[in-house]
C-alpha cells in the first residue's frame, strides 16, 4: 500500500509539472505575442501580367539572333537600319509609331491581365478553351473592320463559340461554385486578343517578320518604362501583395519564356509554316491540359462544363474552314465518284458525270455520245 501511494504521489508530481510546462508556454506564447505561421500566398496578377509583357523585349534579339546565324555576313547595322527604313517607307513618323505602340502595348497588358486574372476562379483547361474562342472573335471583326469575306460556316461556328461560353457560365447552378466571373474574365481576355490581332492589321498593315519583332520589343520597351508606376500604386494602396515571400519567381520566369515561346511562334508562324497550324496549335492545347488538371488537382470535366468545352473546340475548327471549303468538297466528291467508276469497270463518263460537272445538256448529249463512239 505504501508503494501504491509513492507510485500515485510521483504520477500526480508528473502531471503537475506537465500542467506547469504547458501553462508556461501558453503564457509565453501570449507575453511574446507570437503568431501561427500562415501560408503565404501569391495574388499580385497585375504585376503577374506586367512582369510577362516585359518579355517581349525578347522579340527583336530572337529575331537578330536567327538572322545573323544564317547570314552571317550582314552587319547588325543594316538589319536596324532596313527595319527604320520599312518604317519610314510606310509613312511612320517616330511619334506616331510610339503612339501606336503604345496604344498597343495598353491592350496586350489588360488582355494579359485579364487572363490571368481568370486563373484565379477557373482551372487552365476552362480558361484555355474560352481563350481560344479569339478566332470566332477574330473573324467577326475581320469581316466587319477589314471587309473579308463572308463565310456561312464560320457564323455557324461564332453561334457554337457562344453556346459553350454560355454553358460554361452555366456552371455556377450545376457545380455550385463561383465561376462566372472567371468565365467574363476569360472571354473579355480571348476579345481582347482579338482587338489586338484585327486593329494590328488594321493599322500596321501586313508588315514583314523583321518590323513585327521590332515592334513587338517596342511594346515590351514601353511596358517596363511607362506602366511601372501602376504596379508600384496598387502595391501601395495594398490590392496587390507584394513581398519577397510570396513571390514565386521561379515560376514566374517559367510561364514568362513558356508566354514568349508561344507569341514568337504565333507571330514569325508566316515565316516557317501556315498559319492555320500554329493556331490549331492553341486548340490542341486544351485536352492536353484537361489531363493535367485531373492528374495534378483532381478536376472533374462532366455535364455542362464537358459539353461547353466541346462545343467551343468544334466552333473553333469551323472558323478554320478556308472560305473556299464548297469548292473543296465538291472536288473531293467528284473524285469519289470518278474512283467509284473505275472499280466498277464503267465508262469514267456518263450522263449521271455530265449532271454533276454541270455543263448544258446539249454539250452533255454530244460529249457522251462522242465517248461511246470512241469506245
Amino acid at each position: 500500500s505504501s508503494s501504491r501511494a509513492d507510485l500515485s504521489t510521483e504520477l500526480e508530481d508528473i502531471l503537475a509539472i506537465s500542467d506547469s510546462s504547458l501553462h508556461h508556454v501558453e503564457d509565453a506564447t501570449e507575453m511574446f505575442n507570437i503568431p501561427p505561421r500562415q501560408p503565404v500566398y501569391f495574388s499580385a496578377p497585375f504585376f503577374a501580367a506586367w512582369f510577362f509583357t516585359n518579355f517581349s523585349l525578347l522579340f527583336f534579339p530572337i529575331y537578330l539572333l536567327g538572322l545573323v546565324s544564317t547570314r552571317k555576313c550582314e552587319k547588325l547595322s543594316d538589319i536596324l537600319g532596313d527595319v527604320l527604313r520599312g518604317f519610314r517607307e510606310r509613312g511612320f513618323t517616330v511619334g506616331r509609331f510610339l503612339n501606336r505602340c503604345l496604344c498597343f502595348c495598353i491592350l496586350w497588358l489588360v488582355t494579359t491581365y485579364l487572363y490571368t486574372l481568370s486563373l484565379h476562379v477557373l482551372y487552365a483547361t476552362d480558361a484555355l478553351a474560352l481563350f481560344a474562342t479569339n478566332v470566332a472573335c477574330v473573324y467577326l471583326l475581320s469581316w466587319v473592320i477589314l471587309h473579308e469575306q463572308f463565310v456561312g460556316v464560320r457564323i455557324v461556328a461564332i453561334i457554337l463559340c457562344d453556346t459553350g461560353i454560355a454553358l460554361l457560365a452555366y456552371m455556377d447552378g450545376i457545380t455550385e461554385s463561383r465561376t462566372l466571373s472567371g468565365v467574363v474574365l476569360a472571354t473579355l481576355a480571348g476579345a481582347g486578343y482579338a482587338v489586338f490581332r484585327v486593329m494590328f492589321r488594321k493599322v500596321m498593315g501586313d508588315p514583314p517578320v523583321s518590323q513585327i519583332a521590332f515592334i513587338f520589343t517596342a511594346l515590351g520597351f514601353l511596358n517596363a518604362l511607362l506602366l511601372w508606376p501602376v504596379v508600384l500604386g496598387l502595391y501601395l494602396t495594398g490590392t496587390e501583395s507584394l513581398t519577397s515571400e510570396s513571390i514565386p519567381w521561379n515560376l514566374l520566369f517559367a510561364a514568362s519564356l513558356l508566354l514568349l515561346v508561344f507569341h514568337v511562334l504565333m507571330q514569325f508562324s508566316a515565316a516557317v509554316t501556315y498559319n492555320m497550324f500554329v493556331t490549331l496549335g492553341l486548340i490542341t492545347a486544351v485536352p492536353v491540359s484537361g489531363a493535367l488538371d485531373v492528374i495534378l488537382y483532381s478536376a472533374n470535366f462532366a455535364g455542362m462544363k464537358l459539353a461547353g468545352v466541346i462545343l467551343i473546340g468544334i466552333g473553333f475548327f469551323l472558323v478554320m474552314f478556308p472560305a473556299n471549303w464548297p469548292d473543296y468538297i465538291t472536288r473531293l466528291l467528284r473524285s469519289i465518284i470518278m474512283l467509284g467508276h473505275n472499280a466498277s469497270g464503267r465508262p469514267a463518263l456518263c450522263k449521271r458525270d455530265a449532271i454533276v460537272t454541270g455543263p448544258s445538256t446539249r454539250y452533255a448529249q454530244r460529249h457522251i455520245t462522242r465517248t461511246h463512239h470512241i469506245s
